[in-house]
């Protein structure tokens, strides 16, 4: 990779279960938005998600929304 590549790790954002419930519905229809736009960028690109489950991540967000 060249020096300046941006990795998933990079553009990553976690919230505890705390922070989610803070986040109104809006925040986090964009919050999922953003990372699923993500995941398919760096799929294309040919990033490896050997390290990442990405999709429990977003399953688990998807629950959270409840």
């Amino acid at each position: 990779m060249a020096e300046n590549s941006v990795t998933y790790d990079d553009v990553h954002v976690n919230f505890t279960w705390e922070e989610w419930t803070l986040l109104d519905p809006s925040q986090k229809s964009l919050y999922i938005d953003v990372m699923v736009e993500t995941y398919r960028n760096l799929s294309t690109i040919g990033y490896s998600w050997e390290d990442h489950n990405f999709e429990e991540h977003c399953q688990n967000s998807r629950r959270h929304e409840r």
